[in-house]
């Protein structure tokens, strides 16, 4: 049992102890996952990794549920749907101060962390990813902890407790559907 797990187990409401312990144990492996990403992002954006990191962290553990992730790899799949949550309100947010544009194509062979892509196209991407959640909840969770935490299909396998060889079936599956829904919703 991993450090990380030890502490969700022993989390308990109002305990800020454990709170802190898990953010010193979590908070690097978020910071190099945006960091990483955002490397890629044009300058003079007003999201920075930390900044999105700590909102993310807020988002999970000053929750007014009591709800307890099971391991790590449940806590991380949490913090990469919160952290799509406010991709996706950004990308809203942007979107309605500039509306139209030319849609452009979304190549998803070259998947990249969602702060890489523009609004609409991101807007679209995470409509395609709740359409294969009604289909196959796996391939959606798969899909936004690959395109909105930035981890590798090795990590993606590891948080949702898969075999390698498994995720990369369903990571094919994945780009074929949302290829297809994008073809036949381009039209």
């Amino acid at each position: 049992m991993s450090d990380v797990t030890r502490i969700l187990q022993a989390i308990v409401p109002g305990d800020s102890v454990a709170t802190d312990n898990l953010l010193a144990l979590v908070y690097d492996d978020l910071r190099r996952l945006a960091a990483l990403k955002l490397a890629h992002e044009r300058p003079g954006q007003t999201l920075t990794a930390t900044a999105l990191v700590h909102e993310v962290y807020l988002r999970l553990v000053q929750r007014d549920d009591e709800k307890v992730w099971a391991n790590r790899g449940h806590f991380f799949a949490a913090a990469a749907e919160a952290m799509r949550r406010i991709l996706i309100n950004r990308a809203r947010d942007k979107n309605r101060l500039r509306r139209g544009g030319g849609a452009r194509r979304l190549c998803l062979e070259d998947i990249q962390l969602a702060l890489d892509t523009p609004c609409d196209e991101l807007l679209a991407v995470n409509e395609a990813i709740e359409q294969l959640g009604l289909e196959d909840e796996l391939c959606a969770n798969l899909v936004k902890l690959r395109f909105f935490a930035g981890l590798t299909l090795a990590e993606v396998a590891q948080c949702l407790d898969l075999p390698r060889r498994t995720a990369d079936r369903y990571w094919a599956f994945s780009r074929a559907w949302l290829a297809d829904w994008f073809r036949r919703n381009d039209a």
